[in-house]
């Protein structure tokens, strides 16, 4: 059961703000823009893993080489969250708006970087050297991103109607993943495959200058959280925010149980139904590239504004049912999924398919579609959530790290595991055609955990209010 005991004074925040429908627009705007441009940076590589292997890694082994890749794209997962603890402390102490530009700057010229980087034919081993140290540079801004975008929208509007606003922030990793793929697409069409190979590929991640620019200027304009800054005049501010985070035995168990009872399910379900589907379209299915990028965009537009609709249902009926319920129907339907994929991609096993009939294609947007339907329903609550259980002084920085921790362990690093997994000689040897579904065996696990965890041990937050400082018991 969820109580509250106040440890101080309740503030009040701004009323003029939480009000105004187009202050609020503003404040949503203003982060979500922001966020998106982050999620775009991040993910152009995650859109070309299955095509970086060759560029970056020595050739000769097809396997070693898309492992590389994948592993080169979770290292940057890996990261965040460190990038959580560093910029969740300067955001609870500095405040949200200085973090918000310092992660975005990072977050842009990383990216751009990898654009100039020489490839494994020109440097040799420094080539995955330096990929790495970008896709860690990458991992540790996005690791203060989320947060800080998430506390500052949840903390500019009202209580009644936190799931629906922080829902659009929901929208953005989601859309940034879209904005990916439409410019690669448009640049391997553009430019021709031989072209692209050779130098096009640069330029998504060069795209990213004219990106940071317009995300400065947006992010320059922006004020401070209300609640936020009365801490600061009231001299409230944590001295410690880390410590006060995990070193309280009652904050860190809700730290944890955050992780293991949400957002660790949350990041499978995410990554396979994006970025896992799309990889399995195109490896263990032989898809052709551009229509596993349109089958997965298509999806991907259809689903977004459902993320809009559970985080707005989740403050009628609460946010903890609708999460574990999409992780629940995750687990029990991945395998039947992915097999109907496979039935509608290739079912005679050829090695690439060009073309596929108007009802197949149908079909697998289809499911691709309810894959996405999962995602939303995990992803659509979870800022609000997430903000709930934690007290302003601390928010940032305590909810920054469950999340980046199911996220970018969990989540980031299911590519990785899954493909591992269904490649490996082993799993083949014993399992022989049914191996390519192997890999579906790690989010299944890791979403019947977070069904028992949370069903059992996690409070329903919605009814909570932000202008209270309190501990939760």
């Amino acid at each position: 059961m969820l109580t509250e005991q106040p440890v101080r004074a309740a503030m009040t925040r701004d009323s003029a703000a939480l009000n105004d429908p187009q202050a609020i627009r503003r404040v949503i705007l203003a982060s979500s823009l922001g966020t998106v441009f982050e999620w775009y940076d991040f993910y152009l590589y995650g859109a070309l893993a299955v095509f970086f292997g060759e560029l970056f890694f020595p050739p000769g082994n097809d396997r070693a080489a898309l492992l590389a890749s994948l592993a080169t794209f979770g290292a940057g997962f890996g990261v965040r969250p460190l990038g959580a603890l560093v910029f969740g402390r300067i955001g609870d102490i500095v405040g949200r708006k200085y973090t918000f530009l310092v992660t975005i700057v990072t977050m842009g010229l990383a990216t751009a970087l990898i654009g100039f980087l020489p490839t494994y034919a020109s440097i040799g081993l420094w080539a995955p050297v330096l990929l790495v140290a970008l896709r860690l540079a990458q991992g540790l801004a996005l690791g203060g991103e989320y947060g800080g975008a998430a506390t500052y929208v949840a903390e500019h509007v009202p209580d009644a109607q936190r799931g629906y606003y922080t829902s659009f922030i929901q929208t953005t990793a989601t859309l940034g993943f879209f904005l990916s793929l439409a410019v690669i697409g448009a640049c391997r069409y553009g430019f021709g495959a031989e072209a692209f190979r050779a130098w096009g590929w640069r330029v998504p991640f060069i795209a990213s200058f004219a990106l940071l620019g317009v995300s400065l200027y947006i992010r320059l304009r922006m004020k401070e959280s209300p609640l936020f800054a009365k801490l600061k005049t009231a001299g409230r501010l944590s001295k410690n925010p880390i410590l006060e985070s995990f070193g309280n035995r009652n904050n860190l168990k809700y730290v944890l149980l955050a992780l293991f009872g949400a957002t660790a399910g949350q990041g499978v379900v995410w990554y396979t139904g994006q970025f896992y589907a799309l990889t399995f379209l195109q490896k263990p299915l032989g898809l052709d590239w551009p229509i596993a990028y349109a089958l997965v965009a298509i999806a991907l537009g259809l689903g977004t504004p459902f993320f809009i609709f559970f985080g707005r249902l989740s403050d009628r009926i609460g946010r903890k049912r609708i999460m574990l319920t999409g992780c629940l129907l995750a687990a029990v339907t991945y395998v039947p999924l992915f097999m109907a994929m496979t039935a509608l991609a290739n079912p005679d096993g050829q090695k690439l398919v060009t073309a596929l009939p108007l009802l197949n294609a149908a079909g697998l947007v289809a499911i691709l579609f309810v894959q996405m339907i999962y995602v939303a329903m995990v992803y659509g609550p979870i800022a609000a959530f997430l903000v709930e259980l934690f007290p302003t002084s601390i928010r940032y920085t305590s909810m920054s790290l469950p999340y980046h921790l199911g996220n970018g362990w969990f989540g980031g690093f299911l590519p990785l595991i899954a493909t591992a997994v269904t490649t490996s000689p082993w799993v083949i040897g014993h399992l022989g055609g049914f191996a390519m579904y192997a890999g579906l065996l790690y989010p299944i696990a890791i979403c019947l955990l977070t069904v028992a965890i949370g069903g059992w041990l996690l409070p329903e937050t919605k009814d909570r209010r932000l202008d209270d400082e309190t501990t939760i018991s």
